[in-house]
């Protein structure tokens, strides 16, 4: 089949038929479907003039799609949370340009999944045809860098290989073990820890705090517009300006109802906090969060402790709550490895960054085994 595959660029997810596209193996992943990368576009949040510009990478055989990469050409590094400022600043100071570069992720998605997206059965020789296309338009866009992020475990090993430096780094993730309920799962805490979680849970029902589970389809105008508002003055309150808006919040629980989970918060029958979360086939993922009001051990109950007991009710086998925050630890998360593979052109920048990745990755191993120490869990004999 090899022989018969032509590459295509294309600008915009809406110029692949989402039939084709979601018949890729995305891995449960709701981040990769068409309809959430569209929903980004038609929203304004990606496109030339975000600095996210789409260049999907698409191999065809007459025609029909057979593998892809969601791919974008940046002019910034914003919304990648894998940090490369400082490889910005060295090639401006060495008088090079580090933007434009490619780009592989979900824009503003810090959330392990695929990246070299393939039809069901297709052959190894396909996948590894898909990555020399790759880095063969990075070349000929003479583009400084290319870059998967978050990669899965099938992409990160397909890509060892093929000239790629890797960086090593950590999130706090929840793990499943077939809990039944929510006080098998704690019942797993050492005693101290667990006294602890439990008061924080009910410092939040006796503060008159109650929860409602809600699914895109349960989802309004008005009530998006509060929940937006909630999540968009957290970002003011750091400074910053939502990557999102609401029109695109709107339209992805429009056509993927099912993926958008919101935990509403409320107080005497008013919203007063939410927590945004999407779930894949196995996995929920916890976006954004914000509060109109102040109460104890809100936020950890809104965005973990609701989150954890949405997944032992629907099987989930794990939770991801986004990017950071040792602060998750005490409350059953585990340190756990993200993957990013990184192309550097040119070879002199390419040899100082593998020297610091190599520096990083060692001192993130050291991290991890350190804040393992400090989990709630039972310590074996």
């Amino acid at each position: 089949m090899a022989a018969s595959l032509q590459t295509r660029i294309v600008n915009s997810i809406d110029r692949i038929p989402a039939a084709q596209w979601n018949a890729l193996a995305l891995g449960g992943n709701p981040f990769v479907r068409h309809e959430f990368l569209l929903a980004l576009e038609r929203a304004g949040c990606v496109g030339k003039a975000a600095g996210w510009l789409p260049n999907h990478l698409l191999l065809e055989d007459h025609g029909q799609l057979v593998a892809a990469v969601p791919l974008y050409r940046k002019s910034h590094s914003w919304g990648e949370f894998v940090f490369d400022w400082s490889w910005a600043r060295a090639y401006d100071q060495a008088g090079l340009s580090y933007y434009p570069k490619l780009v592989s992720m979900p824009p503003f998605t810090p959330a392990t999944g695929p990246r070299l997206l393939l039809a069901p059965g297709a052959s190894p020789e396909v996948r590894a045809r898909l990555s020399t296309e790759l880095l063969t338009y990075a070349k000929s866009e003479r583009m400084s860098s290319a870059h998967l992020l978050f990669l899965n475990d099938a992409d990160r090993a397909s890509l060892r290989d093929e000239g790629y430096l890797w960086r090593k780094d950590c999130q706090f993730h929840w793990h499943n073990r077939d809990y039944q309920t929510f006080d098998d799962f704690i019942a797993t805490f050492r005693s101290d820890k667990r006294k602890k979680a439990l008061r924080e849970r009910r410092r939040v029902s006796e503060g008159g705090v109650t929860f409602r589970t809600l699914t895109g389809a349960e989802m309004d105008a008005k009530l998006w517009n509060i929940v937006f508002g909630f999540s968009a003055a957290t970002f003011e309150s750091h400074g910053h300006e939502h990557y999102l808006n609401v029109e695109f919040f709107q339209s992805v629980s429009a056509v993927m109802p099912q993926s958008v989970v919101i935990k509403l918060a409320e107080y005497q029958g008013h919203p007063i906090a939410t927590a945004i979360f999407f779930r894949g086939d196995e996995v929920l993922y916890g976006r954004y969060w914000g509060a109109a009001a102040n109460f104890h051990s809100l936020h950890f109950e809104t965005c973990y402790y609701q989150g954890i007991e949405y997944c032992i009710e629907q099987g989930l086998k794990h939770f991801e709550p986004g990017t950071q925050g040792e602060h998750k630890v005490p409350r059953g998360f585990e340190p756990t490895t993200t993957w990013s593979a990184h192309w550097i052109a040119d070879a002199r920048f390419r040899r100082a960054i593998d020297h610091y990745l190599n520096d990083e990755r060692a001192a993130i191993d050291q991290y991890i085994l350190q804040v393992e120490e400090h989990t709630p869990y039972h310590r074996g004999p």
